[in-house]
């Protein structure tokens, strides 16, 4: 028997605003620094909220979103500040005490 298997996409786990607020400070925290985990949880919960709704909400080009906010992505600051405010989120910042 041959067993099938479908692509895992945490889009389809973020249900609840509750979960996307975890989610998204989870992926703040953990990002290498690089931004790429940032722009991965920003995509995921734009498509879990529906990207064209994105689009008409930033002014942005949904095909430009899906490229910008792909792991292929290098999105400009200002598009990531207006995809973070479209989707209702606040990017906060915090002292790290060694």
């Amino acid at each position: 028997m041959t067993e099938k298997f479908s692509r895992w996409d945490s889009a389809d786990y973020l249900k609840t605003e509750a979960d996307i607020d975890l989610y998204f400070e989870a992926c703040l925290e953990e990002d290498p620094g690089d931004g790429s985990l940032v722009r991965s949880a920003l995509g995921a919960i734009a498509r879990a909220r529906g990207m064209s709704q994105l689009a008409r909400d930033t002014g942005l080009a949904r095909e430009g979103l899906y490229k910008a906010l792909s792991p292929e992505g290098n999105p400009e600051f200002s598009t990531v500040m207006r995809v973070i405010k479209a989707l209702g989120l606040k990017l906060s910042v915090q002292a790290e005490h060694v």
